[in-house]
């Protein structure tokens, strides 16, 4: 079976989550101003959650921000920061606690894949010799995505972790993905950074526990994302490529997910309704970790 990736569905959000625990706190959402962080940052403003939308890209994050404010009413700001600068992160903290107060709820969402740490085949073999394989991929390539999946993750938590855990009270929400359990073909920087989320989140949830910090993360399977295009949409032609294919066929539910099909996973994670609930990573993947392909 086989889909057209459809554009991003217009989210059908029309007023606040009343989910207990989530109105009046104040959330930092890392890679905000992207396609995933910004379906996010949506569903925190629409319940009431004061959203700090913190990219890289200052302009992304103010006018991301500015829109939601006015759709929701609810206080969003834009603020720059470098996942992988901890002095621009601290910076950035200041900024946000003088602003809005202190840090209830830190949301990892910044990371991505690249290219350059990517292989052209999907096996080693004789036939596939003018294909980039492992041992052709430079290892800056590979440590840039490493380091920003993970140490990009790693920073954060320490920064606008230490608030919390110093207050007794908070939730860290990582991004993982389906690639930590099921390593892809391809993409073994992106997969094994991954990996490393999910244990470095059981680990923190553990280590956080009696401070009253939960730590948990949301593993999505197949999104169409500005990172993944290339490798799902032949450019020349807008048609899946095989790849394509094979991930729909593997995917029970026939469709790459949404990004709004995130929304109710981190808001059920970061409310009251949770609050016995860490150390989880929780699959939103429309069935690909429960099927075996036939």
């Amino acid at each position: 079976m086989t889909q057209q990736p459809q554009p991003s569905q217009q989210s059908q959000l029309t007023g606040a989550f009343d989910l207990p625990g989530l109105s009046g706190r104040v959330c930092v959402v890392t890679g905000g101003a992207g396609i995933i962080g910004g379906a996010i940052c949506e569903s925190l403003a629409a319940s009431g959650i004061k959203t700090v939308i913190l990219d890289i890209n200052p302009d992304a994050a103010s006018q991301l921000a500015v829109k939601l404010q006015q759709q929701y009413g609810t206080k969003c700001i834009g603020v720059t920061a470098n996942v992988l600068d901890r002095e621009s992160l601290t910076l950035a903290k200041t900024m946000i606690e003088t602003e809005l107060g202190p840090v209830d709820f830190l949301i990892n969402g910044a990371g991505g894949n690249s290219p350059k740490a990517t292989t052209g085949a999907e096996v080693y073999g004789r036939t596939f010799e003018s294909s980039p394989t492992i041992f052709d991929l430079d290892y800056s390539g590979f440590q840039g995505v490493f380091d920003l999946n993970f140490t990009g993750t790693l920073l954060p938590c320490q920064v606008f972790g230490e608030g919390m855990a110093e207050r007794g009270r908070g939730v860290i929400l990582n991004i993982s993905s389906m690639n930590s359990f099921r390593p892809l073909t391809k993409i073994p920087a992106y997969s094994a950074a991954k990996a490393s989320i999910n244990n470095f989140t059981q680990w923190l949830a553990v280590h956080l526990a009696q401070a009253g910090v939960r730590v948990n993360a949301i593993a999505p399977g197949f999104f169409l994302t500005d990172q993944n295009r290339f490798l799902l949409i032949d450019k020349e032609t807008g048609e899946p490529t095989a790849r394509g294919n094979k991930i729909i066929a593997n995917t029970p539910m026939g469709k790459y997910g949404q990004p709004e099909d995130l929304q109710g996973a981190v808001l059920f994670l970061l409310s009251d309704l949770s609050a016995f609930i860490t150390g989880v990573i929780l699959p939103v993947d429309g069935g690909y970790s429960a099927y075996g392909g036939v």
